[in-house]
């Protein structure tokens, strides 16, 4: 195991020589050791000391609480890393415009080509649907092939969007039609793929934001995504590439029955997966976490080494100029 997920109203955690020990109405209910686990995930009514918090920290591991009706997240990080160069050097990389073109044009690439992929064998897969398809694919195909000539980050933002566009026009083709998919909306989600796709993007920031505290990383300081106040804005870099990822798995809960209409809730407030459907959801994500969880680390890397490359005298980079959403 390497995630816990904790979603039960007046549960108690303890700790108790190395593990995490579960009470309701005083009573001893379960024990998970701590060794195994890389993220904790809190939702609802649920009591912790700090002791526990501090050896989850002093382990590595994050904890993420999900408050509210839309789980808005909130983080507990472990440890930092300690080398603050790389966090100097990040923030040169930000501040020069033409630098952070590049690292962000790159992440958005990767995210069409990683949409292009998905939809080739989708289309292969599924002959109602290969019209749409085709045309979404001759789209994102079409932008990807602008990227190069890009000069600005406005355009590339419009390419993005624009691809966005596309993108979910094919996507609607493949949802079944019970879900009342239409197209990507948020806040707050008003269908159940919606809602499906906001949590799984919510989580999977909230991962790439612990891995990249981890790593050496600020979180806040992106170069796709500016700054912006109380935004996580390299987080959100970081999950463009990787939302296909989030995709395939919420299209595989609805397309395998694991989730269906019936385990959401639609309200004037929004579409909200129900607690059966949550129960469900945790594991499948948790069997799944691998994936994603290696796509964060290839992320990472590949960020390392864009950044590394202003640690170094030869590389030339003095910068001097002045230069999203995870749902």
């Amino acid at each position: 195991m390497t995630s816990l997920f904790v979603d039960r109203r007046g549960v108690e955690l303890g700790l108790e020589s190395g593990a995490i020990v579960f009470r309701e109405n005083g009573e001893r209910i379960g024990t998970v050791p701590i060794a195994p686990l890389t993220r904790v995930f809190l939702r609802g009514d649920v009591n912790l000391p700090a002791a526990l918090l501090g050896k989850l920290g002093e382990r590595g591991v994050g904890v993420v609480i999900l408050s509210g009706r839309t789980s808005r997240p909130s983080l507990l990080l472990a440890r930092p890393h300690n080398d603050a160069a790389r966090r100097v050097a990040q923030v040169r990389l930000s501040l020069d415009e033409p630098a952070s073109l590049i690292i962000a044009r790159e992440l958005i690439e990767r995210k069409l080509t990683r949409q292009i992929e998905w939809f080739t064998e989708l289309r292969e897969n599924d002959i109602q649907a290969r019209y749409e398809l085709s045309r979404a694919l001759r789209g994102l195909e079409e932008h990807r092939a602008r990227l190069g000539n890009i000069n600005n980050a406005a355009s590339l933002r419009g390419i993005e969007g624009s691809a966005a566009a596309r993108y979910f026009t094919g996507l609607q083709a493949v949802i079944p039609g019970s879900l009342h998919f239409h197209g990507r909306n948020r806040r707050p989600p008003r269908d159940p793929f919606n809602a499906l796709l906001s949590l799984t993007y919510t989580l999977l920031h909230s991962e790439i934001t612990i891995a990249l505290h981890g790593a050496g990383f600020d979180p806040y300081i992106g170069f796709y995504h500016r700054l912006d106040f109380g935004r996580e804005s390299l987080a959100s870099d970081l999950l463009e590439p990787l939302r296909p990822l989030a995709d395939r798995f919420a299209f595989a809960l609805v397309h395998r029955r694991v989730l269906d209409k019936d385990h959401f809730t639609t309200t004037e407030s929004g579409c909200l997966l129900g607690k059966a459907g949550r129960v469900r959801y945790y594991a499948a994500y948790e069997e799944h976490s691998e994936i994603l969880r290696k796509g964060i680390n290839q992320e990472i890397e590949q960020l390392a080494e864009q950044v590394g490359s202003a640690l170094t005298p030869e590389s030339g980079n003095t910068p001097d100029h002045d230069s999203g959403d995870w749902e």
